[in-house]
């Protein structure tokens, strides 16, 4: 059966963003509506999706995988949470965590396909699965499709799986042991949206004084270039940040050393801000198409605690060079201007 990701409106899956938005952060000047973070509170591993006229908000409840959806991003937090995926399974029934919805076209039309964690309550035993939605929407109904084999013999701890697609090619990203940081970044290639073929590659990431943990990746796609983006430090600490990876769509992406290392964090805790640990993201594009925005959880403390996160969103922009601008993270005192295309407020 052929397969292929389907570019939706507005969902980065590998998100294409050959169309050139704004470079720069705008000047000044009034917005016509506004919003505040968060657009979840007990929101961490956030994903979202822009799709006929909806945001869908999905992130971690560790019991089951819910949806919320709204018009306009800043009604995301008032929006009723509905559950769309739920299992009694002795294997998977626990802890489910960052799930992430992809879009797929099939000889049998399109379908969603929902990837994300789970494990018996041993946290060893934590491996990625995917669900299918009978129809084309995201909301469901959704059955049980497949484990995500990320080694053959099924051996080793796997969380955090995405989707990449080059050139007709599909790859799975996730974060998986052995590492030497704990657990690490894997890259293989798939044969559809539910099966790995051929080896799986470690790929080194920089975590920028922290020793252990690198997870959350997800890909963006821009002008020949692929830019993964990924969490460093434990999600627990203030230190919790953004490193990023860059790859030539034209290279050998199965070859670690295809992927170079950005030598800085590209988004990190901002003491004078109020903001720390900002880590484990999306992306997604505004209605009209013109504007790119990042998704992602950050806490208000230091303390060390998985409690605090909270669901948060603002634009991004891009270098002269061309690679991703992300800015600081801002403080929940900000009005941020809503995204360009939404309609308007009652």
């Amino acid at each position: 059966m052929g397969f292929s990701l389907l570019l939706v409106p507005l969902t980065f899956a590998s998100v294409l963003v050959e169309r050139v938005s704004a470079d720069e952060p705008p000047a000044g000047g009034g917005a016509a509506s506004s919003f505040r973070n968060p657009l979840k509170r007990e929101g961490a591993d956030p994903w979202v999706i822009v799709y006929n006229g909806w945001y869908y908000l999905s992130t971690t409840t560790s019991s089951d995988i819910r949806l919320q959806r709204a018009r306009r991003l800043g009604d995301l937090k008032d929006a009723p949470s509905q559950v769309v995926w739920k299992d009694d399974h002795p294997a998977r029934y626990r802890d489910l965590w960052a799930p992430e919805f992809h879009r797929f076209d099939s000889e049998n039309g399109p379908h969603w396909y929902l990837y994300y964690t789970a494990s018996d309550n041993d946290d060893t035993h934590h491996r990625m699965y995917v669900a299918e939605s009978q129809g084309d929407g995201p909301l469901g109904p959704y059955t049980f499709k497949a484990k995500v084999k990320t080694d053959p013999d099924d051996r080793y701890y796997a969380i955090d799986g995405t989707i990449l697609k080059v050139d007709g090619a599909l790859y799975f990203l996730w974060c998986g042991r052995p590492s030497t940081t704990g657990q690490g970044l894997y890259l293989s290639r798939m044969s559809n949206p539910w099966t790995l073929t051929g080896p799986r590659v470690a790929l080194p990431a920089d975590g920028f004084g922290c020793a252990v943990v690198r997870e959350g990746p997800v890909t963006l796609h821009r002008n020949g270039r692929i830019f993964l983006i990924y969490s460093a430090c434990p999600a627990d600490t203030p230190d919790y940040k953004l490193g990023m990876l860059i790859a030539d769509q034209a290279s050998d992406l199965m070859d670690p050393a295809s992927w170079k290392q950005h030598p800085t964090p590209v988004f990190e805790r901002d003491d004078e801000q109020g903001v720390f640990g900002p880590g484990h993201n999306a992306f997604f594009r505004s209605p009209d198409g013109k504007e790119d925005w990042i998704v992602y959880h950050a806490k208000s403390g230091t303390s060390k605690t998985y409690a605090d996160r909270t669901t948060r969103a603002q634009r991004f922009y891009w270098n002269p060079d061309g690679t991703p601008n992300f800015g600081r993270p801002l403080p929940l005192t900000s009005e941020i201007a809503s995204p360009s295309g939404e309609p308007p407020a009652r």
